[in-house]
């Protein structure tokens, strides 16, 4: 490490993280973090008691120049004022990937996409463990990166999800293995524009070169777009077609047509994991781990054993003939969209939360012959029913905490109906994030039963 002065912006938990690693590693660090210490729990404390000086309750700006080096974590905006004031002083600025990729000793492979890569990136993760016993599962999926770096050597490898937000500073980030599995307007608030959402994402493989692979979605018109971009070898996933070179369906199964293969790997009936858009991401792990020279046995292994990831079309229960599914990962309207397609059953959907910019229009065209019935929380409930209104959905209620939601949704739903909690929103207006919100809804859900 080249840094000795270090400041890391945010106290989420990869600047946490980062700042920990960073003072382990000998640098002088500085942490800081608009709240003040009480809004910060036991953080500061702890950091402290590590020689790590706080910052707190204001914006850098003022000691922007005692650094020679910034690491920022993905939750702080780069329109900041302070983030020109280093470019201007020539400091640089790196996310808590790139500090984490700095250090790695092994190869990445990196995921990203509007919607899927928690449940992507946590199926590839499992085929590699299963064959690279030493792999390690970091990034957006909630362990940062730089908490698990040390322990990595040469034989390792790092199965990373990778946020929009976590591609603005990236610098020599070069995964071995890249995707990105879909395009759709997201997180519009913070990148302005699509363009800007879709640069954001394609910074995944700007360093990847020919040694390296990148996997796409054929069916994402974005994403078949990237390939003229890329400088390192490309692969294909379609649900839709069959691809002369990759991975696609056919037959109501799952087909590997690449790195020697050209064999049926799984049957579609054989996931435990429902909807179009798993089959998508089945599809896509696949191409990823062959790219990583996994055995195929093992791939098929994995695939028939992986079960959903928590807050992601995860079962909760059944209460007198009432299923229960919990999406709280479905924070835009896309995939949401996904998840009441996925649902068989008429749906009691319970939905809203912070509003990201989204439009909400498709979300509610798809709501036809599936949604009975729409329970409405949070900040942007009132924009939700409007637009309910404009397409002549009227089975709609609005609830003020997510507790009078589920009892409202229960008063509403029959046996032989499933309830759904799928916002398609974020959940920073009532919640921490999307994970407190799932949990809280499964608490809920089981006070019924009782």
């Amino acid at each position: 490490m080249d840094y000795k002065n270090v400041l890391v912006v945010g106290m989420a938990k990869s600047g946490v993280s980062a700042a920990i690693l960073l003072k382990k590693l000998g640098a002088d660090v500085i942490i800081q973090d608009i709240k003040e210490r009480d809004k910060l729990g036991d953080e500061p404390s702890m950091l402290e008691a590590l020689g790590i000086e706080l910052y707190l309750g204001k914006n850098p700006d003022d000691i922007l120049t005692a650094f020679d080096l910034i690491v920022v974590s993905p939750g702080v905006p780069s329109d900041l004022p302070f983030f020109q004031k280093a470019k201007e002083h020539d400091i640089p600025v790196w996310s808590e990937i790139e500090l984490g990729f700095s250090l790695c000793k092994c190869p990445v492979i990196a995921i990203t996409g509007t919607n899927g890569k928690t449940t992507t990136t946590s199926l590839v993760g499992e085929i590699v463990k299963s064959y690279v016993s030493s792999a390690q599962i970091v990034g957006n999926i909630g362990i940062p990166f730089t908490d698990k770096v040390l322990g990595l050597n040469e034989e390792s490898y790092v199965v990373a999800e990778i946020s929009s937000f976590q591609l603005e500073h990236i610098h020599t980030f070069k995964p071995k293995i890249s995707a990105v599995l879909n395009i759709t307007p997201d997180h519009l608030n913070r990148h302005k524009t699509l363009e800007n959402y879709i640069d954001a994402k394609k910074a995944i493989f700007q360093n990847q070169d020919q040694e390296d692979y990148l996997v796409l979605n054929y069916d994402d018109a974005e994403c078949q777009k990237m390939k003229a971009d890329a400088n390192c070898k490309t692969v294909f996933f379609s649900r839709e077609c069959e691809l002369k070179e990759g991975i696609y369906v056919s037959d109501q199964a799952l087909y590997a047509r690449f790195k020697g293969y050209d064999e049926k790997v799984i049957d579609i009936n054989e996931l435990q994991i429902i909807g179009n858009h798993n089959i998508e991401n089945a599809a896509a792990a696949i191409a990823i781990a062959l790219c990583a020279d996994i055995p195929l046995a093992i791939i098929q292994n994995c695939l028939r054993q992986f079960k959903a990831v928590e807050h992601r079309m995860e079962y909760v229960t059944n209460i007198v003939g009432i299923d229960f599914y919990n999406d709280s990962k479905g924070t835009n309207p896309d995939a949401a969209i996904k998840s009441i397609q996925a649902i068989e059953k008429p749906i009691v959907l319970i939905a809203g939360g912070y509003n990201k910019g989204s439009d909400f229009s498709e979300w509610v065209k798809a709501f036809s012959d599936r949604v009975k019935y729409m329970v409405v929380i949070g900040e942007v409930a009132d924009l939700i029913i409007d637009t309910a209104k404009v397409y002549n959905f009227q089975a709609f209620e609005k609830a003020n905490t997510l507790r009078d939601a589920v009892s409202i949704a229960y008063s509403r739903a029959e046996s032989g109906d499933c309830i759904l909690l799928s916002p398609a929103c974020a959940s920073w207006d009532m919640f921490d994030n999307f994970e407190q919100r799932g949990d809280l809804f499964k608490e809920f859900v089981f006070e019924l039963g009782r």
